[in-house]
């Protein structure tokens, strides 16, 4: 993964998108930190979080959190429901037993598991897939935190409980101003959450901009391969660089550009799109992509 840059204000929400391993997940697991990167920069809150101890990183991680793909592996199965939301607020220390407990009813009733009363003392065995995510969106939610990485949320849901998901996230984000790095591989579930939408292709961003722009006017040929997916009901295959010879639409891909960093240029206000570097410029020589 290089070259990936990004912005996610408060109260938007970023769509990450991209087939399986495009790269996704690890650009979510070296914000929180999971994955050190020796180089590069990642900003939090005006700070620089890129390279921070274990110590510090965990008072970071009180604002900044990450809600996994999987809820039948993300919730401790020997945990009760109340333990698993109330966990990060005995880790940093925040209030009294008294007022977590209060938290936490709060946090399950905001995500839908009402009465809270019916779910605290359960274990992950007990609930349904719908009910555990929403219990790791109440473990993200209980801490206020300013960022959430939203990582493939619904992805294991069937469809009615996807759109439920999904409107406990916007009302969240409505009411909260928190900000949202939302990762899938489905540009429909992005057209109707996301502000903004960022394509990632092999490890490097292809397309960024706002939602309506990338999903009505994508020009990246990777871009509109997926929205074609869409269009047709059927999962993209993975494909490889050299498969987009798409000189048809203005750009000419091929096999070296796996290896070389592509430049993200501003084609229209608020829309980047990569183009190839120069055949005879080198990974050393190759311009990052323009931040946002």
């Amino acid at each position: 993964m290089r070259g990936v840059g990004f912005t996610i204000a408060p109260g938007k929400i970023l769509g990450l998108i991209g087939e399986s391993g495009s790269g996704k997940t690890t650009v979510a697991r070296t914000v929180m930190g999971l994955v050190r990167s020796a180089t590069g920069s990642v900003r939090f809150e005006g700070r620089e979080i890129l390279g921070l101890s274990e110590r510090e990183l965990r008072k970071v991680r009180r604002r900044l959190h990450l809600v996994f793909q999987d809820p039948y592996d993300s919730l401790h199965p020997g945990m009760r429901v109340r333990e698993i939301v109330e966990e990060a607020m005995k880790i940093h220390g925040i209030g009294e037993r008294a007022s977590r407990r209060v938290a936490v009813s709060n946090a399950l009733e905001d995500v839908g598991l009402t009465p809270s009363s019916r779910f605290t003392e359960r274990y992950p065995h007990q609930l349904s897939g719908g009910q555990r995510q929403r219990v790791a969106i109440a473990r993200a939610m209980v801490l206020d935190p300013a960022l959430v990485l939203a990582d493939e949320p619904t992805s294991m849901l069937d469809l009615s409980l996807r759109s439920e998901i999904l409107e406990i996230l916007k009302r969240h984000r409505d009411t909260r101003g928190t900000g949202y790095l939302f990762i899938t591989h489905d540009l429909a579930l992005a057209g109707y959450l996301c502000d903004r939408i960022a394509v990632m292709f092999w490890g490097k961003l292809v397309e960024l901009g706002a939602t309506e722009t990338v999903i009505t006017n994508p020009l990246h040929p990777y871009t509109k391969m997926l929205l074609r997916a869409v269009e047709e009901l059927a999962p993209p295959e993975p494909h490889k660089p050299e498969d987009y010879q798409a000189s048809d639409h203005g750009i000419q891909m091929e096999e070296s550009y796996a290896t070389i960093i592509p430049e993200l240029r501003e084609v229209a206000p608020d829309h980047y799109v990569a183009h190839p570097p120069n055949r005879q410029a080198t990974p050393d020589q190759a311009v990052p992509e323009k931040e946002d």
